[in-house]
């Protein structure tokens, strides 16, 4: 992974960054995706749905600088060049969740092994964080299967300073014949616009339905 600085002086977004991290403006924004194809094309290949839902999500970060800007542990402002997946799983006998990360990779078989072989292995050790050490280029992905949602929100206190978006998606509904998934993207307003949040949603409703090109 390479860490890029980001001269704040010359940098087109300059004005919109200071104002919007001076008031710690953030925003989230909530869709249903329609995972009808995507689900279809997974149950084919006996794979699960919430491996490919970190899949896509990290396809798309990695496509896109701006989802990509972060402070780094030194305090300066840049974008990393690619960027890994922390996700969480479930403990169902305790009824708590660990955050474990896996590498960024671009073949979604590879990805879903991957993901199964952490995913058994750091499960059940009541820990929050159980593999370590994490990188500093990770992005926090999660899902609650167990309700849908028409919103969510996150909110941090950690002095503004967090500037990657934050991913959770929820439990899918059925409507007449149709699967939809509802995702929260939650951002920075000193990084990202309402244009980039859609272009977060267009984007994943594009990888479902091309889903058979990928699994």
């Amino acid at each position: 992974m390479k860490f890029n600085t980001i001269n704040r002086d010359t940098w087109d977004r300059k004005e919109y960054f200071e104002h919007y991290l001076q008031q710690q403006t953030t925003f989230s924004l909530t869709n249903e995706i329609n995972i009808t194809i995507l689900m279809k094309n997974l149950k084919k290949k006996h794979y699960k749905l919430y491996p490919a839902f970190i899949f896509m999500v990290t396809k798309i970060v990695n496509a896109h600088r701006e989802f990509r800007i972060n402070f780094n542990s030194e305090g300066n402002l840049g974008y990393w060049t690619e960027i890994c997946p922390l996700y969480t799983i479930f403990d169902n006998k305790t009824h708590t969740f660990s955050g474990i990360w896996s590498p960024n990779l671009t073949i979604f078989s590879e990805f879903h092994s991957k993901y199964e072989n952490d995913a058994e292995r750091y499960n059940g050790t009541r820990r929050l964080f159980p593999k370590t050490p994490i990188p500093d280029n990770t992005i926090p992905i999660s899902m609650i299967p167990w309700s849908s949602f028409t919103a969510f929100n996150l909110n941090i206190n950690n002095g503004g300073d967090f500037l990657l978006p934050i991913i959770t998606g929820g439990k899918y509904s059925q409507v007449n014949d149709e699967l939809f998934l509802p995702v929260s993207i939650q951002m920075h307003h000193a990084i990202c616009d309402g244009y980039h949040a859609s272009v977060f949603i267009n984007d994943l409703q594009k990888l479902a339905d091309e889903s058979e090109d990928w699994i």
